[in-house]
């Protein structure tokens, strides 16, 4: 008897999904853990196995389509048997297939210029046009090749003076060609528009969400890192892989979070959840946008655990190999720009988290210590706050417990913590 299967909820914030490969093709025999499809959810691309034996009859979603969970994504049955009927017992559900650019035929224009009052048509905005030229005074005379650079590069030849026999544009005045004046230069306007892609579809939907619906408030701090430093390079003399900065950012995080239960939190619509355990949100760029793989119970966990953590997910998050259960239950994130050289920045909090880390990159300058202007290295870190939950005086204990643990890392690095 033919048998549906349907568009799998891949994750808990997928509505769609995106059918990026099919492993198999209609009347292909088919058995239970098969490599059925890839398919691409709001946060990575999934492998998707069949859990049926039979002959695959209909293919719902075609390669690059998109669909809503639970609509259907194949039939399965025996080979030549009617599965009509079943497929008009389901709803219609609209699949978006996978629009491919128009190709377009370049024209070839046919252009008079007058000697006072020079002109270039354009004959498709988004691609080069040839041209044939003439004045008051008779054709002007250009080189095959030249003509064709000069499409190239969109010069308008009625500007360009020809150095080759009686006056003849060749391929040496176009690519010698200065561009004359800015009001004389032809320019043609240019785009790019690619498909969102379902990673990209949920950022805008959650985050938005976010920013919309939660009173965000913001706390900056500036943290002394020159212990931290030191620190971090004493560890990396004898732990069994090195640490990287934001290890040691996790781990006083997840400190202060324990001393700091009020901002390890969530809100929940009718009640406030006080979360005991500590998993660390991580956001991690990758090519479609943001994912934030989780560290659990990292208040628990040494450095050299945590660095392993981060690089797996890292390497797995941009390999689109991340499983639903390493991106769900944060109860606290952080976002560290500062590797590409941003100072200072406020983040959006990660829903249901009522809180985010923003973390700047560390700068030399001047600071006071003891009554004396001394060379000094500084990090800026900015707390974003969901006001029904966290309030200012807890959101600033926090800070001030994490800049403790920052700036005295001893306290926070004892050697089980390595």
């Amino acid at each position: 008897m033919a048998e549906i299967v349907r568009m799998p909820k891949l994750s808990d914030t997928m509505t769609e999904g995106v059918v990026a490969k099919w492993h198999k093709k209609v009347g292909d025999k088919v058995s239970e853990g098969d490599l059925l499809a890839d398919i691409e959810t709001d946060k990575a691309t999934m492998e998707f196995e069949s859990f049926v034996d039979g002959t695959l009859l209909h293919i719902g979603v075609p390669e690059g389509g998109t669909s809503p969970v639970d609509t259907v994504l194949a039939v399965f049955g025996e080979k030549g048997e009617d599965f009509s009927a079943l497929l008009k017992e389901e709803p219609k559900a609209e699949v978006v297939a996978e629009k491919k650019p128009e190709e377009k035929p370049i024209a070839p224009v046919t252009v008079e210029v007058k000697k006072d009052t020079p002109k270039v048509v354009e004959a498709a905005k988004t691609s080069p046009v040839v041209t044939t030229l003439s004045n008051g005074n008779g054709r002007i005379m250009v080189s095959p090749l030249a003509k064709k650079l000069a499409a190239e590069k969109n010069i308008n030849l009625a500007m360009v003076n020809g150095t080759g026999d009686g006056g003849r544009i060749v391929k040496r005045d176009i690519e010698n060609y200065g561009g004359g004046s800015a009001a004389n230069f032809v320019r043609v306007e240019k785009y790019t528009e690619v498909p969102v892609s379902q990673m990209r579809k949920v950022i805008a939907q959650r985050l938005g969400e976010s920013k919309f619906s939660a009173p965000h408030f913001y706390l900056t701090m500036d943290i002394d890192m020159d212990n931290a430093i030191s620190a971090r390079k004493s560890i990396n003399a004898i732990a069994p892989l090195k640490v990287s900065f934001n290890d040691i950012i996790i781990k006083a995080v997840s400190s202060a979070l324990k001393k700091n239960p009020a901002v390890n939190s969530s809100w929940l619509g009718d009640r406030i959840r006080y979360n005991e355990h500590i998993n660390i949100g991580v956001a991690v760029a990758v090519e479609d946008g943001l994912l934030v793989p989780v560290v659990r119970f990292a208040d628990g966990k040494t450095l050299s655990q945590i660095s392993t953590e981060v690089k797996d997910y890292a390497v797995r998050a941009r390999d689109k190999k991340l499983q639903p259960e390493d991106w769900e239950g944060s109860t606290f994130t952080i976002s560290n720009l500062g590797m590409f050289g941003i100072e200072e920045f406020t983040a959006i909090i990660n829903p249901p988290d009522a809180c985010i880390l923003a973390v700047g990159g560390t700068k030399q300058v001047p600071v006071v210590k003891d009554g004396k202007v001394v060379p000094g290295n500084v990090m800026k870190v900015t707390l974003s706050c969901d006001h029904r939950v966290v309030d200012g005086v807890a959101g600033s204990k926090f800070l001030q417990s994490f800049k403790d643990y920052m700036e005295n890392p001893v306290i926070l690095l004892g050697a089980q913590n390595i």
